[in-house]
């Protein structure tokens, strides 16, 4: 099977004049024989950055999905008329600006929108600020949990987490060829627009570059989705910057993209995005956000929920959605959410230990 993927390599290691592009079926296939460790250790590593080097294509992402929606998990289908939004956001963390994204996917939730978010430990390359450990903070243990609980809480409260370390651990071995490699390979671009959710689905990604975009739009085409939220995040990250005007792309039927440019003072907002400190203020800043107090970090979390809950559908349009944010947050909704979930995941957890 090395032979198989050494042409593989060839293709995508021959250099600029003479590499060709994978087809989505050799995408495929050279990421699930990753995964199985049926490649050696050195094509692998090879494979990454010269990938990484020559950049994929939007076909071969396609491919990527199609390996990982084969041999990875996914949450069943509930019961929700809103398509579920799975939150892609890079599994390295943050470490310039303050997450905003869990408080976003509890105020979603508790306006009835139901949130996936996917993500693992502190990870190469960065080794920023991982969702995991935020959650955590908050009282929500993730990394407790089977797949099979996970369900349950997201079928009770409308947020489930994906983590990958236990619910897909066949990805574990590729995260020491990343740090050997010093290098994001095209592995964490895919990853951002992977849906672990078996069910109709609205898929959230950031971006930093333009040319991810366009090969996230491709990539998303080919493999049918047709409801979409693409955002020139922090970071990466599906969060929105105040420091300048937010470019969105946005999907819209049939098979049309809406360019969307918002600017932050145009509703209100201060220019000006949160510095990251240490996970202990970062929890404090989110405590106060679920109190209802106003703060820097409240107009991140009203500004970020109130496009969410305007582009999920709930509210009419971002004025409205920024109102019912404010709302949520001051009348203790968002907080009740919180406690809603710490209390499934802790029994959840509980149960399984007990099992075990």
């Amino acid at each position: 099977m090395s032979n198989v993927f050494r042409d593989l390599l060839k293709k995508v290691g021959s250099g600029n004049h003479t590499a060709e592009n994978l087809t989505r079926a050799e995408a495929a296939t050279a990421t699930k024989m990753m995964l199985l460790g049926e490649a050696k250790p050195a094509q692998i590593g090879a494979f990454l950055i010269a990938h990484r080097i020559r950049r994929p294509t939007g076909e071969e992402l396609a491919g990527m999905l199609d390996a990982f929606d084969e041999l990875g998990p996914k949450l069943h289908p509930i019961a929700a008329t809103p398509p579920a939004m799975i939150l892609g956001i890079p599994y390295d963390g943050r470490t310039r600006t303050a997450p905003i994204s869990p408080v976003t996917a509890l105020l979603l939730a508790a306006a009835g929108q139901p949130v996936v978010m996917h993500g693992g430990d502190r990870l190469p390359t960065k080794y920023g600020l991982p969702l995991v450990d935020i959650w955590q903070g908050l009282g929500v243990n993730w990394t407790a949990l089977t797949l099979a609980k996970t369900q349950q809480v997201f079928e009770q409260t409308g947020i489930g987490f994906i983590y990958i370390p236990v619910h897909f651990p066949l990805t574990n071995t590729i995260w020491e060829y990343r740090d050997q490699l010093g290098k994001r390979p095209p592995l964490a671009t895919m990853e951002l627009i992977w849906c672990p959710y078996a069910g109709d689905a609205h898929i959230v990604a950031g971006f930093v570059h333009p040319p991810t975009e366009g090969m996230f739009q491709v990539a998303l085409k080919l493999r049918g989705v047709t409801k979409f939220t693409l955002v020139k995040g922090l970071e990466g990250s599906c969060d929105l910057p105040r420091d300048r005007t937010a470019i969105i792309a946005l999907s819209q039927a049939p098979q049309q993209i809406e360019r969307l440019f918002l600017s932050p003072h145009d509703y209100g907002f201060t220019t000006k995005n949160v510095p990251l400190g240490n996970t202990e203020e970062l929890l404090a800043e989110i405590q106060g956000v679920l109190a209802g107090e106003p703060s820097e970090f409240m107009q991140t979390a009203l500004w970020n929920g109130g496009f969410y809950l305007w582009r999920s559908g709930i509210c009419s349009d971002m004025p409205s959605g920024i109102a019912l944010a404010t709302e949520l947050f001051t009348n203790g909704t968002v907080a009740a959410k919180l406690q809603e979930l710490k209390q499934m995941v802790n029994s959840a957890a509980e149960t399984f230990v007990k099992q075990v």
